[in-house]
């Protein structure tokens, strides 16, 4: 039984994974990383679950790292920190590729590596009274594994201020920054008009299009990336939900994956 999260998916194939540490503000240590780790590989290889959301119990998302887990690894050595980051890097990287959809629900305060959760998710829900930092220089830290995320969500001209000031920052500025999508007072309409689309799409196509996104977002379109684009399409098209899904269109009915069908 998980002692930081929660993890469970319903009748739509939409997996709900909690922080689940509200007294200490859903910071994560090393045990919850590997809840977290061990719920999102779950999820990548469950091919029920369609949609992945990301959200906390209590008032605050997440308040980053957990400083008593963090003063613990100081009296480690270099490589001891090294295993401990790599556990951080992982989950980033294993939120950021995850082959379903992703989306977070932010309240409260979002600070330090909780940030780069929300920057590695696919769309972002926040309330208005939501705030965000950059924490880390504050206490003699650099937002190291997380800042490939969060300078990708923000932009890097943005981030030299918000990493470097450590400043907090709120809901709509986070919109403007590129790192929510939409504010909300309450999350359940918009997270149902979400998930309504993203469950009357082809999940084949939905993981295939993540990939394609991370495979030609920073890179120039040059020769190779043109190519690509036309192997994929290639291969969506003659894939049998690509064959269904032409079908269903031509004939005037809803696709086999649909909520409707």
């Amino acid at each position: 039984m998980s002692q930081y999260t929660r993890y469970d998916v319903d009748a739509r194939g939409v997996a709900r994974l909690t922080l689940n540490r509200p007294d200490e503000h859903n910071a994560f240590d090393d045990i919850m990383i590997t809840e977290l780790l061990e719920a999102l590989n779950k999820a990548d290889n469950d091919d029920n679950v369609r949609v992945l959301v990301l959200q906390s119990q209590g008032k605050n998302f997440s308040a980053g790292a957990d400083l008593n887990w963090m003063r613990s690894m100081a009296d480690k050595d270099y490589q001891q920190n090294i295993d401990d980051a790599g556990q951080l890097s992982l989950l980033m990287q294993r939120l950021d590729q995850l082959s379903k959809p992703t989306i977070a629900l932010v309240q409260g305060a979002a600070f330090g590596g909780a940030v780069g959760l929300a920057a590695c998710a696919d769309m972002v829900l926040a309330q208005p009274k939501s705030s965000f930092c950059l924490s880390e220089v504050k206490i003699g830290l650099i937002p190291a594994v997380i800042s490939p995320y969060v300078v990708k969500a923000m932009g890097e001209r943005q981030a030299r201020r918000y990493l470097l000031t450590a400043e907090r920052f709120f809901a709509d500025e986070a919109q403007q920054l590129g790192l929510v999508h939409r504010i909300v007072d309450d999350f359940d309409n918009a997270l149902n008009e979400w998930l309504d689309a993203l469950l009357n799409n082809s999940p084949q196509a939905v993981a295939a299009c993540k990939q394609l996104i991370a495979n030609v977002g920073s890179r120039p379109v040059d020769e190779r990336v043109r190519q690509h684009t036309i192997e994929e399409i290639a291969k969506i098209r003659v894939s049998d939900e690509g064959q269904e899904g032409l079908s269903a269109f031509l004939e005037k009915r809803p696709a086999a994956w649909r909520n409707d069908s």
